[in-house]
């Protein structure tokens, strides 16, 4: 007989979890590093020990809990998200993904079904990155993405420090935060996207996760006055930027259907109502899965930015702030999520995450594959985000096929 997860039990626990943090508007506010991410982390703790797990902790705060198996020596399989969240943050994004993993090792410890590789779940420090910069910064440590000293050093906006605040909640732990061997890593995630919702289909295989490119693009002209200045006279900045953000628009949609282009902030100086400004910076973020054509939409934005200013007398610089390389996840792990779910009798697709998880980090150092159920609306990142009882149960049936097809397979050395 087919093992299943407990359904109720798993639902019982993200709305226990989401009472810590909860804001008035059924949202969480679970920021890293503070008294509710303590909570949380707490709680995640105690439910672990209950079902027989060890704990340990590294030393920028990642915790795993340890359900052992047979075979000691053998690499272990780790089920791994997050528990902070946005300032104005859902009850789903992460937390579903942790105890999922949770669900699945309670599930054999209820039912006493015995693995040879022993299954560990993760809940990765700061992934959010909304208090502290970057992203992704506990699971980023452990790749050798960012040093630990450099995580330490993180600072919030009032000036505390990621070392002292870690310490200060008590999960500065003593286990080196670097990578280790293991087996296979998964995570089942919210979509945050409504491709799913619209399909109408349960389960979503990601074969990976978008790669990303963020500039700032500086256009700078001349500031006149807003009157007396004739049309023909000006050299406004406004004149290259409106064409060169249709012009990034129509390279995500040139590169359909996995382009995404957004321009989503802007600064223009001096920002008086009667002046035409000096200069423009404008963000933008330009996204694809595969490496190839991530590079060609960047080639082809950089081109854009010169051939549209230059005409007009506007001078343009481009400054990279951050790359996010495309993930392509393990074939084998993506076609096991992809039989789970068929045996299961489950709609199912293919998909790539157009955000970045902490699996993006977990693929430098281990096979990685992820699992998407659908979210109302799309909608994630907002007080409002919902999932479906029937859709968390579902994704999390598969993750426990993936992780007991991975756990007994039969050469565990």
């Amino acid at each position: 007989m087919t093992p299943r997860i407990n359904a109720d039990r798993l639902w019982a626990s993200l709305m226990a979890m989401a009472e810590v943090g909860a804001t008035p508007r059924g949202g969480c506010n679970r920021q890293a590093l503070t008294d509710e991410d303590k909570a949380a982390r707490d709680l995640f703790v105690a439910w672990g020990r209950e079902a027989g797990c060890e704990v340990s902790i590294d030393e920028v705060g990642n915790v795993f809990l340890r359900y052992a198996g047979r075979q000691s020596g053998a690499d272990p399989v780790l089920i791994g998200s997050h528990l902070d969240t946005q300032a104005t943050g859902g009850r789903f994004d992460g937390v579903y993904g942790v105890l999922a993993g949770l669900e699945v090792v309670r599930t054999l410890a209820e039912q006493g079904i015995a693995v040879n590789r022993s299954i560990e779940v993760a809940s990765w420090t700061n992934e959010e990155g909304c208090r502290f910069a970057p992203a992704m910064l506990g699971s980023g440590v452990v790749a050798g993405t960012y040093s630990l000293d450099f995580a330490y050093a993180r600072t919030d906006k009032q000036g505390k420090r990621f070392d002292a605040e870690l310490e200060r909640i008590g999960y500065r732990g003593t286990l080196p935060a670097r990578a280790r061997r293991f087996r296979a890593m998964f995570e089942a995630h919210i979509e945050q996207g409504p491709i799913l919702e619209e399909t109408q289909t349960t389960i979503g295989v990601v074969t990976g996760i978008q790669g990303a490119y963020w500039f700032d693009v500086t256009l700078r002209g001349v500031s006149c006055h807003a009157g007396p200045t004739p049309m023909a006279s000006r050299r406004d900045p406004w004149r290259a930027a409106c064409p060169l953000i249709e012009g990034v628009f129509a390279l995500a949609e040139a590169n359909g259907p996995w382009g995404r282009a957004t321009v989503g902030d802007l600064k223009v100086s001096p920002g008086s109502r009667n002046t035409v400004p000096e200069q423009l910076v404008i963000s933008v973020d330009l996204r694809h899965p595969d490496r190839d054509v991530l590079d060609g939409m960047v080639a082809a934005f950089r081109e854009l930015a010169k051939q549209t200013a230059a005409p007009l007398g506007i001078e343009v610089g481009i400054e990279p702030i951050w790359h996010m390389p495309p993930t392509a996840f393990d074939r084998d792990l993506v076609a096991l999520i992809d039989r789970a779910a068929a045996g299961l009798g489950l709609e199912h697709m293919a998909i790539v995450s157009g955000a970045g998880h902490d699996s993006l980090h977990t693929a430098q150092f281990a096979p990685t594959a992820m699992i998407f159920v659908p979210c109302t609306g799309g909608l994630s990142h907002n007080e409002a985000e919902e999932a479906s009882a029937a859709d968390l149960a579902a994704g999390a049936d598969v993750l426990l096929q993936a992780v007991l097809a991975v756990a007994n397979e039969g050469d565990c050395t």
